[in-house]
């Protein structure tokens, strides 16, 4: 049982109303949200200030992939903090220099060398413009289901309806349909009819927009937020032999699904697939300071090596964030966590939520690998009539309120996107924990079978 301190309701009431008054919140109406007051956290778990405690089926925004307030990294970040607080990205730095190694060790091929950043979505941009400077194109394709970060150019890549108020039309981006066999755009049967008509779609996307004007095509290795939906054997394979037909630069993004959150280091090594540039952030470091970065291969960083790469941050590898890089990586390989995540999801997770979904008449489809799950919520099995509208919000949207409302007063917090609720704990959850959020799982999807016809 994790400890928590006496509650103290005036304390969180203070908190509460300096947020109200001061604080402007992401992706919302700000006069129409309720922030929870957090006192604090360890591991798996959270608690308010009134002494609930919740266990975090969310690992923050999908990053604490270590679990909250690990002691080694917090003493990581507290030694570089009394030794060299900050410095300018210029220069060589024991902090950065060795975070880079360690990541570069983990990376597939040859991406070997490490451009640091804040986060992932300025991840996205600079491996955004890195391949357009590399390839002389202008075009970026990207797929419909996606999300690649909230900045105007990761945000203009991106395919959910995040991107509509933002979209400008003048990023130079091209979306396609990407593989989803539960959903297929392409009417399959199977999951290589999928795959072989999402690559023959892509090509043809090629073609009509002119090779010779595409820089990159983008995709994240297994889409986070869009759906957790695991691409069929052979496609990113594919993706990989159309980009070197026609000199396209291939991104993945791994900002969510990097640093063991789906069993391996990256989710690339599931597929042994090697992109030319790959992004990361989040669980790099568990999300204790901010930090992303691009890997990049020998081809893009040669490019530079005599030519200046017109673009840089002030706290690129800021050396905070990467001592509690270098904290996190030897913490992950000293306690085994990313295999702990596989088996997490082997034996524990995968089993666990397709015995739900065998019992709740509303989860149409389970999928995921490691501790990065989703289940699809529907009205009807039969038809797959999602549990909401697409994109909806208000009283359309109140079955999944309804849903995440039953969880946590079961003391689950879950994550909770469009139909889906995604099963997304630290990579470092016990199985006695994964159990106890399974167990408040099938109280709460009692609510939404409430909503099926």
């Amino acid at each position: 049982m994790t400890p928590m301190p006496q509650p103290n309701p005036q304390a969180g009431a203070a908190v509460r109303a300096a947020d109200r008054a001061h604080v402007f919140h992401s992706w919302s109406a700000q006069e129409l949200i309720d922030p929870l007051a957090v006192a604090g956290a360890e591991g798996s778990y959270f608690w308010d200030y009134d002494g609930r405690r919740y266990l975090d089926f969310t690992s923050g925004l999908v990053f604490t992939n270590i679990g909250h307030q690990h002691p080694k990294v917090v003493a990581a970040i507290q030694e570089q903090a009394g030794r060299l607080a900050a410095f300018a990205p210029a220069f060589a730095v024991e902090a950065r220099s060795e975070a880079a190694r360690l990541i570069a060790e983990r990376t597939p091929g040859d991406l070997d060398r490490i451009f640091f950043t804040n986060g992932g979505a300025d991840a996205v941009e600079h491996a955004v413009r890195m391949a357009r400077l590399h390839t002389g194109r202008s075009k970026v394709l990207s797929a419909y289901r996606s999300y690649h970060g909230g900045t105007h150019q990761a945000v203009n890549i991106t395919g959910d309806p995040r991107r509509w108020p933002s979209d400008s039309g003048t990023a130079g981006v091209v979306r396609f349909w990407a593989p989803f066999p539960y959903r297929s755009p392409f009417h399959a049967a199977t999951e290589q009819e999928e795959c072989e008509r999402a690559l023959e779609h892509l090509e043809t996307t090629i073609a009509f927009e002119g090779p010779g004007t595409i820089a990159a095509i983008i995709l994240e290795t297994i889409p986070g937020t869009a759906g957790i939906m695991v691409p069929p054997p052979g496609y990113l394979a594919g993706v990989r032999a159309l980009c070197d037909r026609y000199g396209i630069v291939f991104v993945l993004d791994e900002v969510m699904a990097g640093f063991g959150r789906t069993g391996e280091w990256f989710a690339a090594d599931h597929f042994g697939v090697t992109p030319d540039l790959m992004t990361f952030a989040k669980g790099v470091n568990s999300g204790y300071v901010p930090l992303g970065g691009v890997a990049i291969s020998g081809a893009i960083a040669e490019t530079f090596a005599r030519r200046p790469y017109p673009g840089g941050l002030t706290y690129s590898g800021h050396p905070l964030a990467c001592a509690a890089a270098v904290a996190t990586i030897n913490v992950m390989a000293e306690e085994r966590i990313v295999e702990r995540a596989a088996r997490t999801g082997e034996s524990v997770l995968g089993p666990g939520l397709r015995e739900l979904a065998e019992r709740h008449p509303c989860v149409g489809d389970v999928r995921g690998t490691g501790v990065f799950w989703a289940l699809e919520l529907v009205r009807d099995r039969t038809t797959r009539e999602p549990l909401v509208p697409y994109n909806a919000t208000g009283e359309a949207n109140a079955p999944m309120a309804a849903f995440a409302a039953a969880a946590k007063a079961q003391g689950l917090w879950p994550f909770v996107n469009m139909n889906r609720t995604h099963v997304v704990p630290p990579c470092t959850i016990s199985e006695a924990e994964a159990k106890e959020g399974l167990a408040a799982l099938d109280v709460a999807l009692s609510v939404a079978d409430e909503y099926t016809v």
